[in-house]
């Protein structure tokens, strides 16, 4: 069961921490609760709703590595066979598989902090700025170009060392891999293998630089240097393209972790690869157990939950599912990066973290 008005409840009080908005959806058997509390638009006070679209971002790479899969299963692709068997061109050498990229043990460096001349010193997040998110609203790169700055710069590890480095370098060219061996665009592939074998009827890896249907607009912070937060809701994704850049709705999320964890989406042995993980380390400096674009969570005690989260400018999302499917949170936000620095240059803990995770225990676990 599913106590509504106590879900309700926790939302709010995400809101009222310092989200302008945020919605979900939490699903337990047969009883479903979806909630959403605060605003969409903090001028005009639109508020949102529970089914908007939103940018998902890194959600994304399970769908990628989904696609793979498929490609795996047909006999296309090989996971433990080197990358430059299939793109000699882009990776040389046989020392990264596959496997490596989508497990983020590739140790190929990160290319973001490359192509964002402002992002360069990252993670040393005081010497940043977001100057380079203003200059790169509309700028539309070539993947390609973006894999080249990743490979030539310097590695964050050995090939198939842990912990690994989680690195979008690794899923654009997962991206490639699924054009080189289908002979169509990778949002094409993921499209018809997985969004469609899903059954999702409001995800899309868009083409332009708008969100169509109703939508919030996103509100990035960037560590308090963007004060108030800016709207980046409209910009040219190819920063991250298919491995980033999918949009969808909270209903969606749910459905489609739910059939990927019950094996309609990939098959029982290609499900059990994506859920042998090895330790990562994530973006945010944590070491975590990551699988085959799966992760998961844990609390003592509780089941095992396996899912996703992601992040674009000024906007987040996050979709686990129980192994058993049986209860399920997808939860989409509106602010990004809220957490302001301290004099070492480290994020400080702010309300809307104590808040966020009180509701995610809730919906996760129940009360």
């Amino acid at each position: 069961m599913l106590n509504s008005s106590a879900l309700d409840a926790a939302l709010e009080d995400v809101h009222c921490a310092g989200v302008p908005g945020l919605f979900a959806e939490v699903r337990a058997g047969d009883h479903v609760w979806r909630g959403a509390a605060g605003v969409a638009d903090v001028d005009t006070g639109r508020p949102v709703t529970a089914g908007m679209r939103h940018r998902v971002g890194s959600i994304t790479k399970t769908f990628t590595a989904a696609a793979v899969l498929a490609q795996v299963e047909q006999g296309r692709i090989e996971l433990d066979k080197p990358v430059g068997h299939y793109l000699p061109n882009l990776v040389p050498g046989d020392a990264i598989t596959v496997r490596m990229l989508i497990n983020h043990t590739s140790g190929l460096a990160e290319y973001l902090p490359c192509a964002y001349p402002s992002l360069r010193a990252f993670p040393d997040l005081a010497k940043t700025s977001p100057q380079s998110l203003d200059d790169h609203r509309f700028t539309h790169f070539d993947p390609v170009e973006l894999i080249a700055l990743g490979v030539g710069a310097p590695a964050a590890g050995a090939p198939g060392s842990t912990p690994g480095l989680y690195s979008n370098t690794n899923y654009l060219l997962l991206c490639e891999l699924l054009e080189h061996v289908t002979g169509t665009a990778a949002e094409k592939v993921i499209t018809r293998d997985v969004i469609e074998r899903a059954g999702l009827r409001d995800t899309e890896l868009p083409g332009g630089t708008h969100i169509d249907g109703p939508h919030s607009r996103l509100y990035e912070s960037w560590f308090g240097m963007i004060d108030p937060p800016r709207d980046y809701s409209v910009y040219d994704m190819s920063w991250v393209g298919p491995s980033a850049s999918l949009i969808s709705t909270v209903a969606d999320l749910n459905r489609f972790y739910a059939r990927l964890l019950a094996g309609e989406v990939v098959s029982r042995a290609s499900l059990a690869e994506m859920q042998r993980t090895v330790p990562v380390i994530s973006q945010e400096g944590k070491v975590i157990p990551y699988g085959l674009g799966l992760h998961p969570a844990e609390a003592p005690g509780q089941p095992t939950f396996w899912g996703h989260g992601g992040t674009v400018w000024g906007g987040g999302a996050l979709a686990m599912t129980r192994a058993d499917g049986g209860r399920q949170l997808a939860l989409a936000l509106n602010l990004q990066r809220w957490n302001e620095l301290d004099a070492t240059g480290r994020p400080q803990p702010h309300p809307i973290d104590a808040a966020l995770a009180a509701f995610q225990q809730l919906a996760l676990y129940g009360e």
